[in-house]
Protein backbone atom coordinates (compact mmCIF):
# COMPACT_ATOMS: atom_id res chain seq x y z
CA UNK A 1 0.00 0.00 0.00
CA UNK A 2 1.18 3.22 -0.80
CA UNK A 3 1.17 5.78 2.10
CA UNK A 4 -0.94 8.67 1.89
CA UNK A 5 1.77 11.07 3.35
CA UNK A 6 3.81 9.22 0.06
CA UNK A 7 0.66 10.64 -2.25
CA UNK A 8 -0.61 13.93 -3.62
CA UNK A 9 -4.32 14.55 -3.65
CA UNK A 10 -6.07 15.67 -6.36
CA UNK A 11 -9.61 16.14 -5.48
CA UNK A 12 -11.51 14.57 -8.23
CA UNK A 13 -15.21 14.71 -8.45
CA UNK A 14 -15.81 11.21 -7.81
CA UNK A 15 -19.20 9.84 -6.79
CA UNK A 16 -18.58 8.68 -3.01
CA UNK A 17 -20.80 5.67 -1.18
CA UNK A 18 -23.07 7.13 1.15
CA UNK A 19 -21.29 7.30 4.97
CA UNK A 20 -17.93 7.64 3.15
CA UNK A 21 -15.39 10.72 2.48
CA UNK A 22 -13.58 10.17 0.52
CA UNK A 23 -10.06 11.19 -0.80
CA UNK A 24 -8.64 10.22 -4.42
CA UNK A 25 -4.66 10.87 -5.77
CA UNK A 26 -2.15 10.23 -7.65
CA UNK A 27 1.20 8.85 -6.37
CA UNK A 28 3.26 11.65 -5.90
CA UNK A 29 6.23 9.93 -8.10
CA UNK A 30 4.20 7.29 -10.03
CA UNK A 31 1.80 8.88 -11.96
CA UNK A 32 0.48 4.74 -12.89
CA UNK A 33 -0.61 4.39 -9.36
CA UNK A 34 -3.87 5.74 -7.87
CA UNK A 35 -5.51 5.81 -4.23
CA UNK A 36 -8.24 6.52 -2.60
CA UNK A 37 -8.15 6.93 1.31
CA UNK A 38 -11.74 6.72 3.04
CA UNK A 39 -13.52 7.71 6.43
CA UNK A 40 -16.39 5.77 7.71
CA UNK A 41 -18.58 8.48 9.19
CA UNK A 42 -21.63 6.15 9.42
CA UNK A 43 -22.99 3.98 11.55
CA UNK A 44 -22.12 0.56 9.58
CA UNK A 45 -19.29 -1.47 8.49
CA UNK A 46 -18.31 -0.23 5.08
CA UNK A 47 -16.49 -2.08 2.28
CA UNK A 48 -14.85 0.19 -0.69
CA UNK A 49 -12.02 0.04 -2.97
CA UNK A 50 -10.32 2.41 -5.70
CA UNK A 51 -11.25 1.90 -9.14
CA UNK A 52 -8.72 3.17 -11.85
CA UNK A 53 -9.95 4.23 -15.22
CA UNK A 54 -6.55 3.24 -17.74
CA UNK A 55 -6.65 4.95 -20.63
CA UNK A 56 -5.54 2.04 -23.09
CA UNK A 57 -4.39 -0.46 -20.75
CA UNK A 58 -7.38 -2.46 -18.79
CA UNK A 59 -9.09 -0.79 -15.76
CA UNK A 60 -7.50 -2.09 -12.58
CA UNK A 61 -9.66 -2.19 -8.95
CA UNK A 62 -7.51 -1.76 -5.59
CA UNK A 63 -8.12 -4.27 -3.11
CA UNK A 64 -11.25 -4.32 -0.77
CA UNK A 65 -11.07 -2.42 2.50
CA UNK A 66 -13.54 -3.00 5.56
CA UNK A 67 -13.85 -0.14 7.67
CA UNK A 68 -16.25 -0.24 10.94
CA UNK A 69 -17.61 3.20 12.20
CA UNK A 70 -14.92 6.00 12.50
CA UNK A 71 -12.34 4.08 11.01
CA UNK A 72 -10.41 5.27 7.99
CA UNK A 73 -8.40 3.25 5.16
CA UNK A 74 -6.79 3.25 1.69
CA UNK A 75 -6.94 0.85 -1.10
CA UNK A 76 -4.38 1.77 -4.05
CA UNK A 77 -3.96 0.14 -7.55
CA UNK A 78 -1.74 0.41 -10.34
CA UNK A 79 -2.49 0.71 -14.25
CA UNK A 80 -0.21 -1.09 -16.53
CA UNK A 81 2.37 0.62 -17.85
CA UNK A 82 2.20 0.38 -21.23
CA UNK A 83 -1.04 2.45 -21.37
CA UNK A 84 -1.45 6.35 -21.08
CA UNK A 85 -1.71 6.41 -17.11
CA UNK A 86 -4.61 7.08 -14.81
CA UNK A 87 -7.95 9.13 -16.64
CA UNK A 88 -10.01 8.55 -13.80
CA UNK A 89 -9.89 7.41 -10.39
CA UNK A 90 -13.51 6.49 -8.61
CA UNK A 91 -14.45 4.64 -5.14
CA UNK A 92 -16.35 1.78 -5.21
CA UNK A 93 -18.83 0.29 -2.90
Amino acid sequence: AVPATAATATAAPVATPPGLSCETGKHAIDDYTGFALCRNNGSQTQVFWVHLVCGWSPDVDGERVTLRPGQSGQSTAHCGSLGTGIGEIQVRP
